[in-house]
């Protein structure tokens, strides 16, 4: 019994001491104090938070506003809004139910303001960006776009990044900041409807509006030209070895596949001007050889 007894009080202190330990106070902040158990709660608090904000998002936008017909990306701009307004109230709340008294958060809120100033430069201004392109919508999810060399069609966008997928199937993450301070192509912006301009060059001996037959015959049997916009072929200029037409052709399918359509385009075109015998020249230059014979002087 005695060493029952004794193994029993040993349980007892040692318990005791755990219990110490998650409540003996290891810093204070302000008139609150934290404790190992504090932190731990916090961590668990957090982990919770993040999921249950992540799967409200996910049932906002991919149940709720779907049977609104909403478009896809302004679904995705509610969702990341709530999940954002989730996420601080959230916090707000853990940090109350911890015991933790808000105005004691006033100097480290200080000190978050001067590691902004100086570390966070990046992270604030990218945040930012990313908060005016949700409300102003300069490009939303599925644009097709260009920003500085990379091209391709927004598959998301965070209050940080925003990440394009090329048509190589490969994701570029792109700063935010760069939507509002670079210069930014949007090729669907209005809608998805996208003229491309394809140069032809041909003889001088061939006929022009026999050209222009040829080519808008070649866009009127491609299934990818629109016929409203109507095709247009333009005569630019009489180059130095060719006369240099452009076809110009509406589409709505192609916008992400350019060079696609363009080599549709040319192969038909080449086929069409066989068929009708029409020359495509090559460049041509005349090279004049100029003798001198050297005189002999006369004694």
């Amino acid at each position: 019994m005695e060493s029952l007894r004794g193994v029993w009080e040993s349980l007892i202190e040692f318990l005791t001491k755990v219990g110490e330990l998650f409540t003996t106070n290891l810093f204070d902040l302000g008139n609150s104090k934290i404790t190992l158990g504090t932190i731990i709660y916090f961590l668990v608090s957090f982990i919770i938070l993040t999921f249950v904000a992540k799967r409200f998002r996910n049932l906002l936008v991919n149940k709720i506003l779907v049977k609104a017909n909403m478009e896809k990306g302004a679904r995705n701009s509610i969702g990341l809004i709530t999940r954002v307004m989730i996420m601080f109230i959230g916090s707000i709340f853990i940090i109350q139910s911890a015991g933790i008294d808000m105005s004691s958060l006033s100097l480290l809120a200080g000190a978050l303001g001067v590691g902004i100033g100086f570390g966070l430069q990046n992270i604030t201004d990218n945040f930012i960006s990313g908060i005016i392109i949700l409300f102003e919508k300069p490009i939303k999810v599925g644009d097709r776009i260009v920003v500085g060399d990379t091209e391709g069609d927004v598959i998301n966008i965070s209050v940080r990044a925003t990440t394009i997928l090329t048509n190589e199937n490969v994701s570029i993450i792109v700063p935010n900041s760069e939507f509002i301070s670079s210069r930014v192509i949007n090729w669907s912006h209005n809608d998805r409807n996208i003229r491309f301009d394809i140069p032809v060059g041909v003889s001088y001996k061939e006929d022009p509006e026999e050209v222009k037959d040829v080519l808008l015959k070649v866009a009127d049997e491609n299934e990818h030209a629109l016929k409203h916009p109507a095709p247009h072929v333009f005569f630019d200029e009489f180059g130095d070895s060719s006369l240099n037409f452009t076809l110009a052709i509406w589409t709505s399918t192609h916008t992400d596949k350019p060079r696609r359509l363009k080599t549709e385009l040319y192969f038909a075109i080449f086929e069409k001007f066989k068929e009708k015998g029409i020359e495509i020249p090559f460049p041509q230059r005349d090279v004049y050889i100029k003798s001198h014979v050297a005189s002999t002087p006369q004694h």
